[in-house]
């Protein structure tokens, strides 16, 4: 199987190069870093070893790119609004999208762009930051959660389809575990991102110092379990024992800055709404007010006008 990798940055570029390293045919679709990627090659610095890929598939323009089996969406959900035109050029209608991004929302519109296509959700679990052109840095975990997108958002099982990306997958040495339910995955990885996303960005903190601090942990826990409640509330049992997870996973984690936080530090509009806005509607329409998040929203919102010089 070929594969398109739309959007190489830190989850992009980290996982398309275990997969080039594997051997398969990987083609990338690079903006800004084109031509350092085309002359130079992808550099990615891990704590499982370091990987330079002299040579890759490099391509400017989605119509430069051949026809693929599998198309690989990392870009953030801020740019999901070029999918419609790049989709049905880098993949089969018939082929495989898989969407390692955040948030809610994003595979419905996939399927709608490629009705024929197997849509998948990938929730990653990895530490990666983008730290120059054509260059990753991994610092831990790296592991993939992922489902299948059923007809209007409904639990798809473990189909043929995950199966075989999951084996392709592990075949290039990623850890990935297969889900049933879509909408519970993603909402069991916003109990992480909602809370940390947000605060690291308002409290301007590495995820270390909320967690080691017990003021920030009782904070966490608080917006964990509003996030919880919400996804009871959508249908999907999380347990509430499943913040105190979190917060242990996290304390084992090396210290970092969320994907928000480097968007905010670098001047990047946020994805507040993959993240925030449509979680926090899709609890209102089930009938529950994550009054929490909302502020979180809010605050994020007006730092991020701040931030951006952006008029009222």
């Amino acid at each position: 199987m070929n594969i398109s990798v739309i959007g190489p940055g830190a989850v992009g570029g980290y996982y398309g190069a275990l997969l080039v390293r594997a051997g398969f045919e990987v083609h990338f679709l690079f903006h800004s870093d084109f031509e350092h990627v085309k002359n130079q090659g992808l550099y990615v610095e891990s704590i499982n070893g370091d990987i330079k890929l002299s040579r890759i598939h490099a391509h400017a323009a989605p119509e430069d790119m051949p026809v693929c089996d599998i198309a690989i969406i990392a870009l953030k959900t801020t740019e999901n609004h070029l999918l419609p035109d790049i989709l049905p050029q880098v993949v089969r209608p018939d082929g495989t999208v898989v969407l390692l991004q955040n948030g809610l929302g994003a595979e419905a519109s996939v399927q709608a762009v490629l009705p024929d296509a197997a849509v998948l959700g990938g929730l990653c679990f990895l530490c990666s930051n983008k730290i120059g052109p054509g260059r990753i840095r991994h610092l831990d975990y790296g592991s993939i959660r992922m489902a299948q997108y059923g007809p209007a958002g409904r639990a798809a099982g473990i189909t043929p389809q995950l199966e075989t990306v999951t084996g392709l997958f592990h075949r290039a040495g990623i850890q990935v575990g297969m889900a049933g339910d879509l909408g519970c995955a993603r909402w069991e990885k916003l109990v992480w991102n909602m809370p940390f996303n947000g605060l690291c960005v308002i409290l301007n903190a590495m995820t270390s110092d909320l967690v080691f601090s017990d003021p920030a942990t009782v904070l966490l826990r608080s917006v964990m379990l509003e996030v919880i409640g919400a996804a009871r509330s959508c249908g999907y049992g999380i347990e509430p024992e499943f913040a105190d997870e979190m917060i242990a996973a996290t304390r084992k984690m090396v210290s970092y800055k969320p994907s928000m936080k480097l968007d905010y530090e670098t001047g990047r509009k946020p994805e507040t709404g993959a993240i925030y806005r449509y979680p926090v509607e899709a609890a209102a329409a089930a009938g529950f007010n994550m009054s929490q998040c909302r502020v979180l929203l809010h605050q994020l919102e007006y730092l991020d006008r701040q931030n951006r010089n952006l008029s009222s």
